[in-house]
């Protein structure tokens, strides 16, 4: 049942205070003689009273000045503290305290149909009234996108429209939670938008605090979530688990002779029914630590082992 408007506004309300607007100046050639300040702007989201924001990469990206206005009005310069271009994530330090970060959900947890709140302040105060605010469902999950040159797994899809300026603000469930950052929309596709799983961004910011980079243990697979729809369109043999539907030359997964159309289904011996499972899985090792995999190939099982190496991007 779709909730009522109050859910929403008491939704809206509970994660204003977190939302900001994110002001970059990008110096552009416009020929051989001269180079042009060029201005954007996108959303982010304060993830800790000191002072931390998350938002996307792409909005910061060779960004020579960032900055960020509060959901009080103030204006302060911004500082990139960590990026990663893979997941589109990015963190933005600003000398303030007292600031109220969001409440951050579990990206895990999600259902397909449960209400999605996207939110963003692409204008700041400059049209005045506050952050923008649309409404929709999850439509999917595990989304695999290919957006300026770069693969983007595990994606959340949403019909809640993610208008320009809204990417990298909050998405919602309506607790108030935040349970995805707006990365991404597909305008010709009537309004299909994107988000990265929280859960992931939780990742992503641990390591970045803790390294300064994220790094990741690989296996060298493009995956796709087996679930009952996919299984009788291709026809596999299994209701869930992992088809591979690409494998990096010279990475774990080709070394180890896994092929495309092969179904992981566990992993170590857990029962591996998602994406997100497989990864959750993966996550828990380092680079150079050995993987078992149970795959189904031809209708039959298999056991398969491989060393997992360390990202290359």
């Amino acid at each position: 049942m779709f909730p009522n408007s109050d859910v929403v506004v008491r939704a809206v309300e509970k994660i204003t205070p977190s939302v900001v607007n994110i002001s970059i100046v990008r110096l552009m050639r416009q020929n051989i003689f001269t180079v042009v300040p060029m201005r954007g702007m996108g959303s982010g989201f304060v993830i800790s009273s000191e002072g931390r924001i998350l938002t996307d990469f792409h909005i910061v990206e060779q960004a020579e000045e960032v900055e960020v206005t509060l959901s009080d009005g103030r204006k302060l310069r911004g500082v990139v503290s960590g990026k990663d271009p893979s997941t589109d994530i990015a963190l933005v330090e600003v000398p303030a305290g007292n600031l109220a970060p969001a409440e951050l959900g579990d990206s895990d947890k999600l259902k397909v149909g449960q209400m999605a709140i996207a939110i963003g302040n692409p204008f700041g105060f400059l049209l005045g009234g506050g952050p923008t605010v649309t409404a929709g469902v999850v439509s999917a999950l595990s989304r695999t996108i290919n957006a300026d040159g770069r693969m983007y797994e595990g994606l959340v899809q949403t019909d809640a429209a993610i208008n320009p300026g809204n990417s990298g603000g909050p998405l919602i469930d309506v607790d108030g939670k935040v349970i995805g950052i707006n990365t991404a929309n597909i305008p010709f596709a009537q309004g299909i938008g994107f988000a990265i799983p929280i859960n992931t961004a939780k990742y992503v910011v641990e390591q970045l605090l803790e390294r300064g980079r994220v790094v990741r243990p690989w296996l060298g697979i493009t995956g796709l979530t087996v679930t009952k729809e996919v299984a009788t369109y291709y026809n596999l043999p299994t209701r869930s688990g992992v088809v591979l539907a690409g494998i990096v030359r010279g990475g774990p997964a080709d070394e180890a002779e896994l092929e495309e159309g092969d179904i992981i289904v566990q992993a170590d011996g857990t029962a591996v029914e998602t994406m997100e499972q497989l990864q959750r899985e993966i996550r828990k090792k380092k680079p150079g630590e050995g993987l078992k995999l149970t795959i189904v190939r031809d209708g039959r099982r298999r056991e398969a082992s491989l060393m997992l190496q360390e990202a290359p991007y």
